[in-house]
């Protein structure tokens, strides 16, 4: 059984390497932020990181029932953008875990998603999916960053020691 306390402490520290990752890009200059590379299904850093901030977005919204889908990419230009994009995606998760019992967070409901399908989902395994579909992305991220003369530093996994994330 997943617990809330588990999963906020799971949030935390995913945001936590997120926000380094997001750190990490702001030595891109705007161009190289938002150049497309081949090989990547979303071609640029700036897509890379909307996307995976979106879709934690958009599943928290499935399980509280107003999930939007528009493609809003275009209204997060910089990285300025993404970062409080992500800081405001991060408190509704937060929210969210902050009011749902353990019992219902382990629950099979049905819930509406895009497309209007109604598939039986656990609310711990869609925030699970969330947190570890940042770290897909984070790799892709990294490729992009050193194809793009910014390898990565290291240290961007997932933290063994949290610390507050804004």
């Amino acid at each position: 059984m997943y617990t809330a306390a588990a999963l906020l402490d799971l949030h935390r520290r995913s945001h936590q390497g997120l926000q380094r990752l997001l750190e990490h890009c702001a030595g891109l200059d705007p161009d190289a932020f938002d150049r497309e590379l081949p090989g990547f299904g979303y071609p640029s850093v700036r897509l890379q990181l909307h996307h995976l901030i979106g879709a934690e977005e958009y599943w928290v919204g499935v399980l509280r029932g107003d999930f939007r889908v528009e493609d809003d990419a275009p209204d997060y230009p910089d990285l300025a953008s993404l970062q409080a994009y992500r800081s405001r995606v991060a408190r509704v998760t937060v929210e969210y875990l902050g009011g749902i019992s353990d019992s219902e967070l382990n629950q099979a409901r049905e819930m509406l998603t895009w497309r209007g399908t109604r598939p039986r989902l656990t609310p711990a395994h869609v925030i699970l999916r969330t947190q570890t579909h940042i770290f897909q992305h984070q790799g892709q991220i990294l490729a992009q960053c050193r194809l793009l003369g910014r390898p990565s530093p290291g240290g961007l996994d997932f933290p063994l020691e949290p610390e507050p994330v804004a």
